[in-house]
C-alpha cells in the first residue's frame, strides 16, 4: 500500500493536500479524506444523502451533507474555485448571476453569439433588470478596450463556442478585464472541467449547464456557478429570494453526482469521437470547411492546445453543396440522431435551421448577433465506437 495517502494521524489539511496529487479521474470518484461524507463506497455517501435530502429539504441531519452540497463541493474542487453553488439549469444559473451581479443601467460586454434562443434569452434576461449587452468580437485583442465603459461590470463569454466552436483566449481576456476593474465570467460547459479550467487562467467565475456533459445521460437538468466563495455567498442570497425557480431537485443532485464519476472517462471518449469524425470529414471531397479545436486548420488551434488538454465532443462543419446537400446528409444517417440535443451517450446531429429559426431577437437589437449560415451542421459525437460513427458519416455523404 502507497504510505502517502495513509491517514494514520494526519490531519485534514495534509490529507486534502494529499487529495489534490491525484488524477482527475481519481477525484470525480473519491472525496478528500478523511471523509466528511457518510458511507465508505463511492456513490453510496450520495444515495445516502440524497434520501435524506428529500426528506428534510435541505442538508441532512447530524450535519450530514446533502446531494446538492456534495455536488457543489465536488463541482468546486474539480473545477479549483472556493465554493460553487448549485441550482436547477443552466439558464437559471445565468439568470442569478445577472440578477445578483447586475443593476439598472449596468452593461455586460459579451463575445457577439450566434442568432439562436440561447442569444434571446441571454438578452431577454439582462434586458429584464434594466442592465444592457454589449456584444464585441473578444478575439479581437483590443475589443474590450473600444467597449468599455463607467457602467460596465463584467465580461462574459462562452469557449469553445456552441455551434461554431471558436476558442476564445481566457488568459489573454481577463488579463484585459481586470486592468478596466472587469470581472470576468466564463460558460464552461462544452468544456467540462476535464478540458478546461477558465479559473486557472484568470477568469473570476465560471458557469456549468449540468444538463450537459457533466451529467452526460440526459436524464436531468441543473447548472452550477463557481468562484470565490465571498462572490457565491451574494449569489445564493438571490438565489434563494427564488426558490421554486432556483432551487435544484435533490435527485436530479444525486444524478449528477453519478454522472461526475464517469466524466473523464466519457469525456476522453467524446473527444476521440469527435477528432475522428473531424479528420474524416476535412479529407472529404463534399465537404467545405470544418471546426474542431484540435484541427490545425481551427483559426484557434493554438490557443486550444495551450487552455484546454482535448478538443470536446462537439464540432461543425458545412458542405460544398449547401444547406439542401445537408438536409439529404443528415437524412441517410443510420447511427447518428437528427436532433438539437448535445453533450449525451448517443451521437446527435442538426443543420442551422434547428438551431436559429425558433426565436429571433428584435430587429433592434439585431446587432448583438450574427446570423448562422444556412449551410451549418452541428454534430455532437457520443459514446459508440469511433469507426462505426465514421462508416455512418461516410455512406451519408454518398448521397451523389
Amino acid at each position: 500500500m502507497n504510505g502517502k495517502h495513509s491517514l494514520g494521524d494526519q490531519d485534514t489539511g495534509e490529507a486534502e493536500a494529499d487529495f489534490e496529487d491525484l488524477g482527475f479521474s481519481t477525484r470525480t470518484i473519491h472525496d478528500p479524506f478523511p471523509s466528511k461524507f457518510v458511507g465508505s463506497i463511492p456513490g453510496t455517501s450520495a444515495l445516502s444523502a440524497c434520501g435524506r435530502a428529500i426528506k428534510v429539504g435541505f442538508d441532512g441531519p447530524d450535519g450530514d451533507l446533502s446531494a446538492t452540497t456534495q455536488l457543489e463541493e465536488k463541482l468546486a474542487r474539480l473545477e479549483g474555485a472556493q465554493a460553487g453553488l448549485g441550482l436547477s439549469s443552466g439558464l437559471t444559473a445565468f439568470r442569478t448571476f445577472v440578477r445578483s451581479l447586475l443593476s439598472a443601467g449596468d452593461e455586460m460586454i459579451v463575445h457577439r453569439p450566434v442568432c439562436t434562443d440561447t442569444a434571446y434569452l441571454m438578452w431577454e434576461i439582462v434586458s429584464a433588470v434594466g442592465a444592457k449587452l454589449v456584444a464585441t468580437d473578444l478575439s479581437d485583442e483590443k475589443a474590450i478596450n473600444h467597449s468599455v465603459t463607467a457602467r460596465t461590470r463584467f465580461v462574459y463569454l462562452d469557449t469553445p463556442t456552441n455551434p461554431l466552436n471558436q476558442v476564445l483566449d481566457v488568459a489573454r481576456i481577463s488579463d484585459r478585464a481586470h486592468t478596466h476593474g472587469l470581472k470576468v465570467a466564463v460558460d464552461s460547459t462544452l468544456a467540462t472541467p476535464v478540458l478546461q479550467r477558465p479559473l486557472e487562467h484568470g477568469a473570476d467565475i465560471v458557469l456549468h449547464s449540468l444538463s450537459k456533459y457533466i451529467n452526460g445521460h440526459g436524464d436531468t437538468v441543473g447548472g452550477v456557478l463557481l468562484g470565490e466563495a465571498r462572490v457565491i455567498r451574494q449569489l445564493r442570497e438571490e438565489s434563494l429570494r427564488h426558490p421554486h425557480e432556483t432551487a435544484i431537485s435533490p435527485h436530479a443532485s444525486f444524478l449528477i453526482l453519478r454522472g461526475l464519476n464517469t466524466l473523464a472517462l466519457r469525456m476522453d471518449q467524446h473527444c476521440s469521437a469527435a477528432h475522428a469524425l473531424a479528420l474524416t470529414l476535412e479529407a472529404h471531397p463534399s465537404v467545405a470547411w470544418v471546426r474542431y479545436p484540435l484541427l490545425r486548420s481551427h483559426p484557434d488551434y493554438e490557443t486550444a492546445r495551450r487552455q484546454m488538454t482535448g478538443g470536446g465532443g462537439m464540432l461543425a462543419f458545412g458542405l460544398h453543396r449547401g444547406a439542401d446537400a445537408a438536409a439529404a446528409m443528415i437524412k441517410r444517417l443510420r447511427l447518428i440522431t437528427p436532433g438539437g440535443n448535445v453533450a449525451e451517450l448517443g451521437s446527435f446531429i442538426c443543420g442551422s435551421s434547428r438551431l436559429t429559426t425558433t426565436r429571433h431577437l428584435p430587429l433592434a437589437e439585431r446587432e448583438l448577433c450574427d446570423i448562422l449560415g444556412e449551410g451549418v451542421i452541428r454534430c455532437s459525437a457520443g459514446l459508440e465506437d469511433a469507426e462505426d460513427l465514421v462508416e455512418d458519416l461516410l455512406q451519408a455523404l454518398d448521397f451523389e
